[in-house]
């Protein structure tokens, strides 16, 4: 195993196959199919923005191109050129494929956040200091005379003197090189970035692709495709924390404190609370922070007409249509929902005490449900 392997990886779901281990892409055909009419038509762009809702598989395509790009030979027009290719696919068992797994193929350059060895965790940006050492990949492999391939995974995450670095780079590209920058939410990018890169746009997956994404990753949800996709919103990578962490659980959890609201769960809530305690817990308190905020969302939904066509949980639709039965609790859940949002990013910057976020949180909800819901 090499030395980046060992290091954590900012994009990888503990329990999961990582990205550019993940042969098969589920519900991303349109996008696939664009970029492959580009490549045969020769009019390929040397810059791409692969966008989308966070885990849909935006680094999977990225690394399926990468793998298609190195793998196949640039075309040189003779009259025995192979036909042109119908697909990303290139086999597991492939150089290039074997290579990129272990992040050893001298045609890529992975830009990502990078391991702060003195803080012993990840840094907070893609620093300009990494976007730098591009100009001496590009030194290195041109000799070979093949192509180069560049992922940056995330491009939001980086700084403003990494995204000027890379803005050169999008202006002056070199020859046979293409960027693939993944970005889920491509409105923080610089403009200049923006009109630089061609867009593949994916979607959220429906409730029987992200099954069958699921079930490729070798995992098995505790709950049918209809309810994992209502918490998931179509995102494989929610899916996947949701199952591994037993987020359907924990949902059900947080529907049944306040299913008495105003009058809450307390032991229940106490336990949710004790359960986000401590470093071990790190991702579930997380976790449970994300599934708060979509509580919130859906009471919000649920009040201004739009019920969620399935339960996430047993008996969610009666406590939703209880605690949000009118355009004005739909706007007071709307506000708290922002409010409790903010207290929730600005408590985990300054490491506030998990327990004692969440209980406020909690008593929050529940002074909101004694003004608003159906007595």
């Amino acid at each position: 195993m090499s030395e980046a392997e060992l290091l954590p990886e900012p994009d990888r779901i503990e329990g999961a196959p990582h990205p550019r281990e993940t042969q098969t892409l589920i519900g991303q055909a349109p996008a696939e199919a664009t970029f492959l009419d580009a490549f045969n038509s020769g009019r390929m762009h040397h810059a791409w923005l692969i966008t989308g809702p966070r885990g849909v598989g935006k680094a999977t395509l990225a690394w399926r191109i990468a793998r298609f790009l190195l793998a196949t030979p640039k075309d040189d027009g003779g009259m025995f050129a192979a036909p042109a290719p119908t697909s990303l696919d290139i086999p597991a068992d492939h150089p290039v494929a074997r290579r990129l797994a272990v992040l050893s193929d001298p045609g890529l350059f992975l830009l990502r956040r990078p391991w702060d060895d003195k803080a012993k965790r990840l840094k907070a940006d893609i620093t300009v200091d990494e976007a730098r050492k591009l100009k001496g990949f590009f030194a290195l492999s041109a000799s070979d005379g093949g192509r180069r391939v560049v992922i940056i995974d995330a491009a939001d995450n980086l700084n403003s003197n990494a995204a000027n670095a890379i803005l050169k780079l999008l202006e002056e590209p070199p020859a046979d090189a293409v960027l693939l920058l993944v970005s889920h939410q491509p409105s923080r990018l610089l403009p200049t970035i923006r009109s630089r890169c061609r867009e593949l746009r994916l979607s959220p997956l429906s409730p029987p692709d992200l099954a069958q994404a699921l079930e490729n990753a070798d995992a098995t949800p505790d709950a049918s495709p209809e309810a994992l996709g209502e918490l998931a919103a179509g995102s494989v990578g929610e899916a996947l924390s949701l199952t591994l962490m037993g987020g359907l659980k924990l949902y059900g959890d947080i529907v049944g404190i306040f299913a008495g609201a105003p009058r809450y769960d307390r032991p229940r809530a106490l336990k949710l609370a004790d359960g986000a305690v401590g470093r071990a817990n790190a991702e579930r308190f997380a976790l449970t922070l994300r599934l708060l905020d979509l509580f919130l969302a859906r009471l919000a939904r649920r009040g201004a007409g739009f019920a969620p066509a399935h339960d996430a949980v047993p008996n969610e639709a009666e406590v939703l249509a209880r605690l949000s039965p009118s355009q004005p609790a739909a706007r007071a859940w709307a506000t708290l929902q922002q409010e409790l949002s903010a207290r929730a990013q600005h408590g985990k910057a300054v490491n506030l005490d998990p327990a004692a976020l969440i209980l406020d949180m909690v008593f929050r909800i529940n002074e909101t449900a004694a003004a608003h819901a159906a007595q």
